[in-house]
């Protein structure tokens, strides 16, 4: 199995290398084509980077919609394919709650396993079993009014406690929720950790600028507990740090808000 999954690493980190050379510039894979094909093997790649045993693998592997502007430059191009990815139902989207622009995106499969995994033997089981089927298969939403929950979906109020439980559902405001991954508060902690301590690093640079190759090779501290190419396409997705191409590759440097 963990073969499998290297080999697979390997394959989908391979397609990306041949794009850059083939262009010369550090771009990655399927930037021009576009297409929900392309957007979800970039997808595939950035979860490659996820930390799954850092979570004991309890967690699905979390992007941020900004990393795919890392490596797409049309914005707009990315909104639509990750729209129509969701409208398959092939990806969810998250609210990631510590800033009103970060959206968490999340393979459904990966997500329904995690969650009944960690229903195992709980007396929330039915409950979530019933959510993950009649909503989270058919309903693309970021959240969820109270009036559509009992009307539409047909739960209960205490039904609908049950999942706030569970950790599907986190409250929004008074009467509605958020979807939400279970467990994903240290995912948060940890995410706005390490990107503190890259962007410190780009900032501790001589003229607050540094190669991203040189930047991606740097070892990790404590404080940062992800591969630092994750935190890279989260800020260059970002804008928190600028691009700028140069002979000796792209130059990351720290962008004054």
């Amino acid at each position: 199995m963990k073969n499998d999954m290297n080999r697979k690493r390997a394959l989908i980190s391979d397609a990306f290398k041949v794009k850059k050379k083939r262009n010369g510039t550090e771009t990655f894979g399927a930037v021009d084509e576009g297409g929900p094909a392309d957007m979800k093997s970039t997808l595939e790649y950035l979860m490659t980077l996820f930390p799954r045993k850092l979570f004991n693998d309890t967690l699905p592997p979390i992007v941020l919609k900004h990393q795919l502007y890392s490596i797409h430059d049309d914005k707009t191009l990315v909104d639509k394919e990750v729209n129509k990815l969701q409208e398959s139902g092939e990806l969810l989207m998250f609210q990631l709650g510590f800033d009103s622009e970060a959206f968490g995106l999340v393979f459904a499969s990966d997500y329904k396993a995690k969650v009944l995994a960690g229903e195992e033997g709980k007396v929330t089981r039915t409950t979530v079993d019933k959510f993950l089927e009649k909503v989270v298969s058919s309903c693309p939403d970021l959240s969820f009014s109270k009036d559509k929950m009992l009307k539409e979906f047909l739960f209960t109020d205490s039904e609908i406690t049950q999942l706030v439980k569970s950790g599907v559902l986190t409250v929004r405001d008074a009467g509605s929720w958020w979807l939400s991954i279970p467990n994903s508060g240290k995912f948060t902690k940890y995410f706005i950790q390490g990107r503190k301590a890259v962007l410190g690093m780009v900032k501790k640079s001589k003229y607050n600028e540094v190669l991203r190759a040189d930047l991606e090779e740097r070892r990790t501290t404590s404080q940062v507990k992800f591969p630092i190419k994750y935190h890279v396409h989260d800020i260059v997705g970002a804008e928190l740090v600028e691009s700028i191409p140069t002979t000796s590759g792209t130059l990351l440097r720290f962008a004054d808000s």
